[in-house]
């Protein structure tokens, strides 16, 4: 039988990308996704494979395989990821997310901004079960809404993270959702209901949160948003038949289509509408390219360029100039490159057997139920953190964890939910998982921008310990089960 690593050794890799990714995000700043980022995870898992292969005979084609299973999983991921940056430039081009912030600045005050960001991200994403989609698309007008009114990314992102992940967390359309109540043998509605004790105090105290902080808020001045809404009308055509797009997506979601067909086709109709309603724009994205031959060819190269490359459009602000800036699929490459990178790191150090190794650490301190709560909180967030991945670390967290409850007479919906508090809601924060490097890309905010304002995300891992501590409705089953 193979030795395993000790959880000093297995700490080594993470250690080493820990602080390279320190080194990196301090030298690069927003650049460290373009590359360095990459190699550092790419240099932590060499460390991975060479302790192993040199020190415990870990076979390099058990490696490869871990590696090839990882990349694997988080394939439709990878396509969703290119659809949505194809659909990203297409809503914002075609005029359906410029609409949508015109009619948002006209409708949402600013003192209640923060507040109504975040309720409207939670209602759309536990309709839909999914953050990323309720982020590509209704987030990014959001992130609009807010920069015209003048508030930080950081809150802006914070408040649309927080919403969206409440949604994810506590919809039965959610895949993380199913997933945590599968993983545990929990009836799914049994599960959600479950985690209503720990969810709803920390969305109640999150919205509170933006509420001061949105009521304290100065804001820009009443022109300044007047003469933006003014430009945004000057340089699209707004009218309310671009609604009709996302209409048309909610109602596909309602309808359970699956998410790829749901943002192709959405990315497809909003690409016919910036042929009808923004033919201009098309032909001024065409030209800063190069010559065509006429002007369909010109409509037909702008619509293209839409869905795969970067587009910038001038306009008389600069912050709008900005916001209307697109990057379309090639948008996405620099994080589908680092996802699997992450892949790669999480597949050694889980063939390794250093996932399972640091997790054993917790293990010692089960004594009570908040020591036991708590180290799965902890375990979450760590195994988040080295597979770099949401859903591997729902499921390694879940079979690690399940028969320790069970034996100590613990429910599986105890174990679900703790699953939930920590693991989904916290992989957004992490710069190197697939959620971070997501979401940072598609709401071009840095993930240590945003980090500190996800209250949400921040306050649920707490929530669940305290409760813990407190022992409300937390139910055990006679002692003698207990070996």
């Amino acid at each position: 039988m193979k030795k395993s690593p000790s959880p000093l050794v297995s700490l080594i890799p993470v250690i080493i990308l820990i602080a390279l990714l320190f080194a990196t995000i301090r030298i690069f700043g927003s650049d460290a996704l373009s590359g360095s980022s990459q190699v550092s995870l790419l240099a932590a898992t060499a460390v991975s494979i060479f302790i192993g292969m040199a020190f415990y005979k870990i076979a390099w084609k058990d490696i490869e395989l871990a590696i090839i299973n990882n990349i694997s999983g988080v394939s439709p991921a990878i396509i969703i990821l290119l659809i949505i940056g194809a659909l990203s430039g297409a809503w914002m081009i075609s005029g359906v997310v410029p609409t949508l912030i015109y009619y948002g600045i006209k409708v949402i005050h600013p003192s209640f901004f923060l507040t109504s960001t975040c309720i409207i991200c939670a209602l759309v994403s536990v309709m839909t079960g999914s953050s990323w989609t309720t982020i590509a698309t209704i987030g990014i007008a959001l992130m609009g809404i807010g920069r015209a009114q003048g508030f930080h990314d950081g809150w802006i992102a914070g408040a649309i993270i927080s919403g969206a992940y409440f949604g994810d967390k506590m919809s039965p359309l959610s895949d993380t959702t199913v997933l945590a109540a599968s993983v545990t043998d929990t009836p799914l509605f049994r599960h959600i209901r479950y985690m209503l004790i720990t969810t709803v105090p920390s969305m109640i105290i999150t919205l509170i949160i933006f509420t001061v902080v949105g009521l304290l808020y100065g804001g820009n001045d009443t022109a300044h948003i007047a003469e933006f809404a003014s430009n945004l009308h000057t340089k699209f055509h707004i009218t309310p038949w671009l609604l009709i797009v996302p209409i048309v997506t909610g109602i596909l979601i309602a309808k359970r289509v699956p998410s790829i067909i749901t943002l192709f086709i959405s990315a497809l109709l909003a690409g016919i509408f910036a042929i009808i309603f923004q033919p201009d724009l098309l032909l001024e994205i065409a030209s800063s390219s190069g010559d065509f031959a006429n002007k369909s060819d010109g409509i037909f190269k702008g619509v293209m360029m839409t869905f795969y490359g970067s587009t910038q459009l001038q306009t008389p602000d600069s912050t709008l100039t900005e916001l209307v800036a697109t990057r379309g699929m090639s948008g996405m490459l620099y994080t589908i490159w680092l996802i699997l990178c992450a892949m790669c790191f999480g597949g050694s150090m889980t063939a390794n057997g250093m996932v399972g190794s640091i997790t054993s650490i917790f293990l010692k301190f089960m004594k009570k139920t908040v020591s036991l709560v708590s180290s799965t909180v902890a375990a979450g967030i760590t195994l988040n953190l080295t597979t770099s991945d949401q859903y591997i670390s729902i499921i390694l967290t879940g079979n690690i964890f399940e028969d320790i409850y069970h034996k100590k007479g613990y429910e599986g919906r105890l174990l679900s939910r703790t699953i939930e508090d920590s693991v989904t809601v916290t992989s957004v924060l992490i710069p190197w998982n697939t959620c971070g490097m997501t979401q940072a890309t598609i709401l071009n905010v840095p993930t240590l921008t945003y980090l500190p304002y996800c209250f949400f995300n921040l306050i649920s891992p707490l929530m669940s310990i305290i409760i813990a501590s407190i022992g409300y409705k937390i139910i055990k089953k006679p002692v003698n089960n207990i070996t």
